[in-house]
């Protein structure tokens, strides 16, 4: 089962490009799990942050944007007064795979190498497969963040959001949720709406909530805060519509782009499911965390000094993530060492290129190289163009077609 381009991952950048390089023709095959963040690692309820016309997934031909997704299946849309449900995103993006992407092998891949001119890496089921290049479009879920002191506790105790889809075992019991961002906020008003016990602790003094879009936008509005696939505003705007530009930035300026723009701020829906609905402990940071009693017992200080504690029957780390890519297990140890990086994410080429030659990154990982656009599924059609003619470019070399595995694991003719 050799190809040409082997995709790893198959969520909106991985499912986009498959869409591309199929109707280019280009020999390829994809793996992973369709959808898998939002299908098991995203609360039951969720709505998605990005408006309606920012969440399509991208075929050549934009054949089947959300919009008309929705019209097919009667659902309720609208491209930003009405936000969009997870379980609409989730069965748009099966969908759009079974259209676009039948050939996607729902497997995992691991132990990523070079080989020879190219690559090779197993799948969960053993088999060993092999392409000239290979494209990581793996998502953050390798990147999940929990700061200490809470990352030293056990597991039957905390957790990370990303753990979290379905939120009922959670029904009657305490829960504290550590984080000021969108997660966190979400994942507060939906426990809530499930009868727990919710507290939301964060370190910020005040919740942040989008405005909700209005319904019209005169002149000065549309000039002063354009529309765009990542949120309104003129930095915003900027950064869809300039990715190359941000390429060509310094670094140390294109790193405080990434880390500032569009902070913590929560979809604006929720301010009505949050506020005044679930106790908020503010502008406090962790101390210390230990387990008493079959609790957590969370000790937290303000900025004036005063002390507090919080106790819980589970902690959920809705702490967010923190590109690293030590920490995508499937890398090789030598390709980890190869690959060059900043500030632990990898230095790409325009093209998406990494420094080893025919490995690619594209989604979330590849923020620090083109901007907060690639935080979002909105930046995937952008990615796919991007990547398209590199990826489908003929190689001087034979193709692994016309080779065969020697049972010594070396390629001969």
């Amino acid at each position: 089962m050799d190809a040409d381009v082997a995709i790893i991952g198959a969520g909106p950048y991985g499912l986009a490009l498959a869409a591309y390089l199929r109707a280019a023709g280009v020999d390829h095959q994809i793996f992973g799990r369709p959808m898998d963040m939002w299908r098991r690692h995203m609360p039951e309820g969720m709505l998605l942050k990005s408006d309606g016309f920012a969440s399509s997934l991208y075929d050549p031909g934009n054949d089947l944007p959300l919009s008309r997704f929705c019209k097919e299946r009667s659902i309720e849309y609208h491209d930003d007064l009405i936000p969009v449900r997870l379980q609409t995103f989730v069965e748009y993006g099966l969908a759009f795979k079974d259209r676009f992407v039948p050939h996607l092998e729902e497997t995992i891949v691991d132990s990523l190498r070079q080989d020879g001119a190219g690559f090779a890496f197993n799948l969960e089921n053993g088999t060993r497969v092999r392409a000239r290049r290979v494209v990581a479009a793996t998502g953050v879920g390798h990147f999940r963040y929990v700061p200490p002191p809470l990352n030293t506790l056990p597991a039957e105790f905390a957790s990370h959001s990303y753990d979290h889809h379905d939120l009922s075992p959670f029904k009657g019991r305490r829960v504290a949720v550590i984080g000021g961002g969108a997660s966190a906020i979400d994942l507060a008003g939906l426990l809530r709406q499930r009868g727990c016990d919710v507290q939301l602790i964060c370190r910020r003094e005040k919740l942040l909530f989008a405005s909700p879009p209005p319904i019209r936008r005169s002149l000065w509005q549309r000039i002063r805060y354009p529309r765009s696939g990542i949120g309104p505003g003129l930095k915003s705007r900027l950064c869809t519509d300039a990715p190359l530009l941000f390429h060509f930035m310094p670094k140390a300026f294109r790193q405080q782009i990434v880390s500032r723009h569009l902070g913590p701020a929560a979809g604006w829906p929720m301010k009505d499911k949050v506020v005044g609905r679930v106790t908020v402990i503010s502008g406090c940071e962790s101390l210390a965390a230990s387990i008493t009693g079959g609790c957590v017992g969370l000790e937290l200080r303000s900025r004036t000094g005063e002390a507090t504690s919080v106790r819980a029957d589970h902690l959920i780390a809705a702490t967010g993530y923190r590109v690293d890519i030590r920490r995508l297990d499937y890398l090789d140890k030598s390709l980890l060492s190869s690959l060059a990086h900043a500030s632990q994410a990898p230095v790409l080429s325009r093209h998406f290129e990494s420094s080893v030659k025919g490995l690619f990154f594209t989604g979330p990982i590849a923020a620090n190289s083109f901007g907060p656009l690639m935080r979002f599924a909105f930046g995937a059609g952008f990615a796919s163009r991007r990547l398209l003619p590199i990826v489908s470019r003929p190689s001087r070399e034979p193709s692994f077609r016309h080779k065969e595995l020697h049972s010594d694991g070396q390629v001969g003719k």
